[in-house]
């Protein structure tokens, strides 16, 4: 029985001590990386929300930090996220038969380039892409404008942590 337990608590030490620099919420982070940086996110999209490129810089670097054990720093990081906002659209989704918009979509679109000076294979330069629907009669302003913006960022800062980091 003694030797059973010997056994049990060696094979949970080896398991544990082999996860290495993997983490419970998917994230591999190379040997090394402790520090990420989040360059200031432009907002270059045709139609301009103001203050946008704040919000989401900020959403980005906190969803990191509480994420992952890496410091913010302002810069020299070991991965840094850059790029800028390309698209802020409401836009009909579908119509009534007055050929009226029974629903409309604001949909918001970033271009991320993250770097990896531990793993430059690991490289990423992509878009990240997510909605919010709406109904057609209702103007999107206030704190439903607040709540549309906020689902899409977080999608959106998860897609992008998952992509560059979980690697999903």
């Amino acid at each position: 029985m003694n030797y059973l337990k010997t056994l049990t608590v060696a094979f949970s030490f080896c398991l544990a001590t082999s996860c290495g620099n993997y983490g419970f919420t998917g994230i591999s982070l190379p040997a090394g990386t402790t520090t990420y940086q989040v360059n200031y996110f432009q907002n270059d999209a045709p139609l301009i929300e103001p203050g946008l490129e704040r919000t989401f810089t900020n959403s980005l670097a906190d969803l990191i930090q509480n994420q992952t054990s890496l410091q913010l720093v302002t810069s020299g990081g070991d991965i840094t996220y850059e790029g800028e906002i390309v698209e802020y659209r409401i836009s009909p989704t579908t119509a009534t038969a007055d050929i009226t918009a029974a629903q409309n979509r604001l949909t918001i679109s970033v271009r991320v380039r993250f770097f990896d000076k531990n793993n430059p294979d690991g490289d990423v330069n992509q878009t990240f892409s997510f909605f919010y629907d709406y109904p057609g009669n209702a103007q999107l302003v206030g704190a439903q404008k607040d709540a549309a913006i906020s689902e899409i960022l977080e999608r959106i800062t998860q897609d992008i942590l998952n992509a560059t980091l979980g690697k999903w």
